[in-house]
């Protein structure tokens, strides 16, 4: 039994158990790995029982209490230090600012492909009248032209899922202003800070939820359920196989669905990620005061002085 069954009794007791148990959490599954990880060798493929288990016991931590409360953990170390040391604030904006840029301008080139692709079966149906494409280099995969149309929503989903959090670090997301322009520099970053803590994370936290369980549902049988306590997923880990989703809206449509569910856990993490960068640059902003703003923060370059204007209002 951990502090927080001991000390769960009333809500503070319940609260400050699962955060100082989240310690021995942390260190137990780093220094386990295989109690949770051995599964990734037989992935879409037979497991042996303790693989079964270990994947079991991933599916329930992933989306769990003691989980939340490893990240909550972690957060208030990294945020107590950076306090202390701000330029150790400063290097975790720049990181986790430069990982959400470099993802996001990578995904972005999906936008270039989805072009090129809709043109290649458009030519290919309209001029040879084909029924199949085949792309590939050295590898050709053959696939029919309603899978390759259907395919470009999975272009469109990477851009979406994962340009959003390279979006905010540009300020490219548009903005209902009420009242932000009209106040101080500083209450500005007060509002920031606190948006970013009670409404990005909370949404967040709340998305994961939903898309965890909702991605395993497609991937594995008996489907595991976000009610069911880590004793019965255990025992439902004797019957545990791969069963990934591939299933397409038509019969010879795009068959990796299950990949829009992985994009949907991806992006979630990298909101969450995003949300603390946004915390602390506005905290850092705050306490440096205007000369601050904008420090360390690599946005792109348009090259157009009328459209840099633009991006620099919205």
């Amino acid at each position: 039994m951990g502090l927080g069954d001991a000390w769960g009794g009333n809500a503070i007791g319940w609260f400050f158990g699962n955060l100082i148990d989240a310690f021995y959490n942390f260190f137990y599954a780093l220094f386990n790995p295989s109690s949770w990880l051995s599964w990734l060798p037989s992935i879409n493929g037979a497991m042996e029982t303790e693989q079964k288990e270990a994947l079991m016991r991933f599916i329930y931590y992933g989306a769990s209490v003691e989980f939340f409360f490893v990240v909550f953990a972690i957060f208030l170390v990294v945020t107590i230090i950076g306090f202390i040391n701000n330029r150790f604030m400063w290097g975790c904006v720049r990181s986790l600012e430069g990982f959400a840029n470099v993802v996001g301008r990578t995904a972005a080139w999906a936008g270039l492909l989805m072009v090129l692709q809709q043109i290649v079966i458009i030519f290919m149906q309209r001029v040879f009248a084909v029924s199949e494409i085949s792309i590939g280099l050295g590898v050709t995969v053959t696939h029919d032209v309603s899978w390759w149309s259907e395919q470009l929503k999975f272009y469109n989903a990477m851009i979406v899922t994962l340009c959003a959090s390279y979006t905010f670090v540009q300020g490219g997301h548009v903005r209902v202003d009420l009242v932000y322009s009209a106040i101080s520099y500083r209450a500005k970053r007060v509002i920031d800070m606190i948006g970013s803590i009670v409404l990005m994370v909370p949404a967040a936290i709340l998305t994961w939820l939903y898309g965890w369980f909702f991605l395993w549902r497609h991937l594995v049988v008996p489907n595991p359920s976000a009610s069911s306590s880590l004793d019965r997923l255990l025992t439902q880990s004797r019957a545990l196989r791969w069963n990934v989703e591939t299933i397409g809206f038509s019969p010879n449509g795009f068959n990796a669905y299950f990949l829009f569910k992985i994009l949907l856990v991806v992006f979630t993490a990298m909101i969450l990620l995003q949300s603390v960068a946004f915390f602390y640059r506005s905290y850092l902003e705050w306490k440096e005061g205007p000369a601050s703003e904008g420090k360390n923060l690599d946005k792109d370059k348009i090259g157009d002085e009328t459209a840099e204007l633009a991006a620099n209002i919205h």
